[in-house]
């Protein structure tokens, strides 16, 4: 897995970069600024760029804004110390895939990383469970520019069960009895249909929206 670190902080940049290439992982390159996440996200076609969210320059809503919309084959994972619900539901609003704090364990934070390569939300439980509280709750206006009338019957059946947390393409395929290729083409025709950049905000849309109600349990 090809990643950029962006992060002002040098000594913390060395230490992450030492962790990653000691768990097989590619660091191809490294930001600063979000400016320079944004050249080095178009530059370099990382897998994944770890997001920092205080930086000079322009801060990692705007950086992963611009690189979701321009990039959206690279993947955008938050990584900072801020647990702030505000930050992560706009990071996620924004295109972010994931949504890390600093003081992860290192096998969690691998295994989250990991996840998010196969295109599983990288989230915690805790924060996932904040963002589907927070997503679920009712809006006042529906949406217009977004049709999920257009989803077919499969792909709904695909979009309720990743709203139960069912997110991996392994895990959907189980589900459903299907093949993970099918899997993988009815989420980015979902995708695609909602004008969405990934799995996280398919799952926010759906309830925020309540195209699908969460379970309670």
């Amino acid at each position: 897995m090809r990643l950029v670190i962006a992060d002002d902080h040098t000594l913390f940049r060395d230490s992450l970069r030492s962790l990653l290439t000691a768990r097989d992982f590619e660091v191809v390159g490294e930001a600063s600024t979000g400016v320079e996440a944004v050249d080095q996200a178009k530059r370099l076609q990382p897998d994944i760029v770890l997001m920092d969210l205080a930086m000079p320059e322009m801060d990692g809503l705007a950086a992963t804004r611009l690189i979701s919309a321009e990039l959206p084959q690279v993947k955008v994972v938050i990584l900072t110390a801020s647990s702030d619900d505000d930050d992560l539901f706009e990071a996620i609003k924004s295109g972010a895939e994931g949504y890390l704090l600093k003081d992860l364990e290192a096998d969690q934070f691998v295994a989250l990383l990991q996840g998010a390569a196969r295109g599983e939300p990288a989230l915690t439980p805790l924060l996932a469970r904040k963002l589907l509280t927070e997503f679920a709750k009712p809006r006042a206006t529906a949406p217009t520019a977004k049709d999920p009338d257009a989803l077919t019957t499969r792909e709904m059946e695909v979009l309720e069960t990743m709203v139960e947390g069912v997110t991996s393409n392994r895990a959907l395929a189980k589900r459903l009895g299907v093949s993970e290729n099918t899997v993988k083409f009815h989420v980015r025709n979902i995708l695609d249909k909602l004008h969405l950049h990934n799995r996280t905000q398919v799952v926010s849309y759906a309830l925020r929206h309540g195209i699908v109600e969460s379970n309670p349990e």
